[in-house]
């Protein structure tokens, strides 16, 4: 679907206690989505087949990727390749924007 805003879901779906997520925007290739993390929460170590690339709009995270460790703050940006490990701990309150490639179906 082609548009303004592309193919956009309007409802955030709490994904955990501390996480929130709400897709942006998708296209055919590629799905942005906000993510609402609550300080003392954590995204445990995962992989997935998907490009992601983020920009931590508000916060502060200590996010692993591979075999290093990040301490992220407001304004810093990510990148993460294909079906490699990485892991999140939520330091304080923080919105994160990330973009997958290809679109996580999951998250439609």
């Amino acid at each position: 679907m082609s548009g303004r805003f592309g193919e956009a879901d309007t409802d955030s779906v709490r994904m955990t206690d501390s996480i929130v997520r709400k897709m942006v925007s998708c296209g055919e290739r590629c799905q942005m989505i906000r993510f609402e993390l609550q300080k003392g929460g954590e995204i445990p170590p995962h992989a997935h087949p998907h490009e992601q690339i983020g920009y931590l709009a508000k916060g502060k995270l200590l996010l692993r990727i591979g075999e290093e460790e990040f301490e992220l703050v407001e304004g810093e940006g990510y990148a993460v390749e294909p079906n490699v490990e990485h892991s999140v701990k939520i330091l304080e309150d923080s919105i994160a924007i990330d973009v997958f490639a290809p679109p996580r179906e999951e998250y439609r």
